[in-house]
């Protein structure tokens, strides 16, 4: 701002229409808010992060006034922005249909038509609890958090965006004329007015939700929508939508034979059927050849152990929500009932670490030894809510596949870099090879975090400094980190641009000093170890449901189920091809002959549908010559293909990980 100027708003300051609001010395404000010669200003336009939230809430803000315009009895619970969109939630006497969402959709465009706009207020407890006397979520909230709670207030989930630290704020929705047609509880900011939500938004769907996420509140009914600065941007996401909904894996787990959750066996417990079986057996073939061939030793232990050793590692302490009740056993009883020998509580695993611990410490170690790495494919159980389970990437029992490596304190970036790369190379594999990084901190003060802060800066330098030199873009992640130390997670981009959390390395100075862990330095002396928690792929489960989605069924020769099918022209080639297929599988490829009544045509159509990425098809003209005729997935053909090139070139496609299939990748 100009040296001498007069306060003014950001109106003034700032002309490009597409400037919703500004930061104020980092604060976000309204356009509405005044600013003096000394403050610095920056813009936030519409379609910048903030700016999206911005557009988000303010569409979330329309929604409910639409929504009490034609039930002015609902009850107002919160509506924050959230990934793509926003919700709301209400507290209303039947719940929302279908019908009722399109009423809802054609109130919200008179609104946004109207051009209200969004006035800021400042008010006392006493007044907002006046003028919220109606709304008995909002009169909750200001319990919860106010001027007179102070920085000590309770935040409900997701309130953040209606009551925050320091004043309380009403925005009321004001007509051209300046009179008040609606208010909300809010920290704001908004945009300007409601003519700027535009038409690049839609209602999408509605659920059941618990007032501030607990059952024992009251049950709320949420409406979700999205919203973007155009209508086009709201179109492309729509059909980003629609495309994962096609990827879908619990879908595509269903139509291809692949797992299933028997409800005998229990939420969040999968099944995995043959056809699945395969996939998950060649994804943890291929992680275990890398892990040998990076000094890897692979180790097992038990699904369950008694109390005491997740006292010792601090599970207990800190993650008894996300365990499994405990089963006492052991216990004795005389005839007379009397206990004659006190039982044990044991518990299902939901981390491996503790036994790797114990592992180390089974015997003296040698500095000649570290870095130690071990490896398991363990199953661990944990207790998710069931409604927070979602096919294979939520579930309760999920097996791992878990490091845990103990170093030298001077071994620990080489450790971290070596481990970085490997996760980096194993994923490129799966052909996932768009990548950032993140990484996640402890918060100051939060009794949360074990160990001393000295421990936890070093860490955390330690793996920013390993992150940096990776080259990769690095996102902060405040307050993310386990309970024992700071993690890079390496998220990845699916192929229609979806980011996952793939692969996690955590720096823990905890567990060892918790299990006095110890190694005989150059010097005779007793040292401690670091210990670095590694999961290349997380979970198996989620990784193939990332997998699924990826390739939207679509596996590469490698990974499919089917590798390769034979339909013979006739009946009479049946033989012929039988013993093409037989050299197959000899080479350890999974192939079959379709000897089914159909017609060729059909049995090709079936196999194709069936994502099998090579079909093997054999005439008189290929049984007289000895040879196969290759069909692709794309439908292209080579044909006259001698067998022994045939058994040749399949073995080395599988051998390579080939990602796509054509003739160019059998040469």
């Amino acid at each position: 701002m100009p040296e001498n100027a007069q306060p003014t708003d950001g109106f003034a300051l700032f002309s490009d229409r597409n400037v919703v609001a500004m930061r104020v010395g980092g604060v976000l404000k309204d356009l509405a808010a005044t600013v003096t010669e000394t403050d610095e200003v920056e813009p936030v336009t519409i379609d910048s992060p903030d700016g999206l939230n911005i557009l988000r809430h303010s569409a979330a803000h329309v929604l409910a006034q639409a929504v009490q315009r034609i039930n002015p009895q609902a009850n107002l619970g919160i509506g924050p922005p959230i990934t793509d969109g926003f919700y709301y939630d209400f507290g209303v006497e039947t719940p929302f249909t279908p019908e009722d969402l399109k009423a809802i959709t054609k109130e919200m465009q008179r609104i946004v038509r109207e051009g209200q706009r969004f006035v800021r207020r400042v008010v006392t407890d006493e007044e907002a609890r006046a003028e919220l006397a109606d709304e008995p979520f909002k009169l909750e909230l200001i319990g919860l958090k106010g001027p007179s709670a102070g920085a000590e207030g309770e935040i409900a989930e997701g309130a953040s965006v209606e009551v925050g630290e320091g004043e309380l704020t009403i925005y009321d929705n004001t007509t051209r004329d300046g009179e008040v047609v609606w208010k909300d509880l809010c920290r704001g900011p908004h945009l300007p007015n409601t003519r700027m939500v535009g038409n690049g938004w839609d209602l999408t769907r509605i659920a059941a939700a618990y007032w501030r996420g607990s059952e024992k509140n009251p049950q709320l009914q949420r409406i979700y929508g999205t919203a973007w600065p155009t209508k086009d941007e709201l179109r492309a996401y729509q059909e980003r939508i629609a495309e994962a909904e096609r990827r879908d894996h619990r879908k595509l787990g269903a139509e291809m034979d692949l797992f299933s959750f028997p409800d005998e066996i229990g939420s969040g417990l999968a099944v995995f059927h043959p056809k699945g079986g395969i996939i998950r057996y060649e994804i943890e073939e291929n992680l275990r050849k890398h892990l040998l061939r990076n000094g890897y030793d692979l180790v097992n232990s038990p699904h369950i152990t008694k109390k005491d050793l997740f006292m010792t590692s601090g599970h207990l302490q800190t993650y008894a929500d996300g365990m499994f009740p405990p089963m006492h056993l052991d216990e004795i009883v005389d005839d007379e009932g009397n206990i004659t020998r006190q039982g044990q509580d044991y518990y299902l695993k939901p981390m491996n670490c503790p036994f790797h611990n114990l592992i180390f410490r089974s015997r003296g170690r040698s500095y000649r030894e570290l870095p130690l790495r071990l490896a398991e494919f363990g199953t661990v159980y944990r207790y998710e809510k069931s409604g927070t389970l979602s096919g294979l990437t939520r579930v309760r029992g999920l097996t791992q596949d878990d490091a845990h490596i103990y170093v030298a304190q001077d071994q620990v970036k080489e450790e971290l870099t070596t481990n970085l790369n490997l996760v980096l190379d194993l994923l490129r594999d799966y052909g996932l090879n768009d990548f950032y990084l993140e990484l996640s901190t402890n918060e100051e003060g939060n009794p949360k975090f074990l160990g001393e802060p000295e421990q936890w800066s070093t860490a955390i330098d330690t793996l920013r400094e390993v992150a940096i030199e990776s080259g990769l873009e690095l996102v902060a992640d405040p307050g993310g980190a386990a309970f024992y130390g700071p993690k890079i997670s390496v998220q990845a981009r699916d192929a229609i641009g979806r980011t996952w959390q793939m692969s996690t390395i955590q720096l823990d100075f905890n567990q060892p000093d918790r299990f006095e862990l110890e190694y005989t330095g150059p010097d005779g002396q007793k040292h401690r170890p670091v210990m670095i928690h590694r999961a290349l792929l997380g979970s198996v489960e989620r990784f193939f449901a990332i997998l699924l989605e990826h390739y939207a069924g679509d596996f590469p020769l490698w990974l499919a189920p089917s590798q390769v099918v034979g339909v013979p022209v006739a009946e009479q080639y049946g033989d012929y091809l039988d013993d093409v297929i037989a050299q197959l599988r000899a080479a350890g490829v999974r192939a079959d002959v379709d000897h089914s009544d159909d017609r060729m045509q059909k049995k090709i159509r079936n196999h194709t549908t069936a994502k099998v990425p090579l079909i093997l098809i054999v005439g008189e003209q290929d049984r007289a010559a000895g040879t196969v005729s290759f069909r692709f997935r794309d439908g292209t053909q080579e044909n006259g293909v001698p067998v022994a090139d045939a058994v040749r070139r399949i073995g080395a496609a599988i051998a390579s990980h080939a990602l796509v299939l054509k003739a160019e990748d059998l040469a």
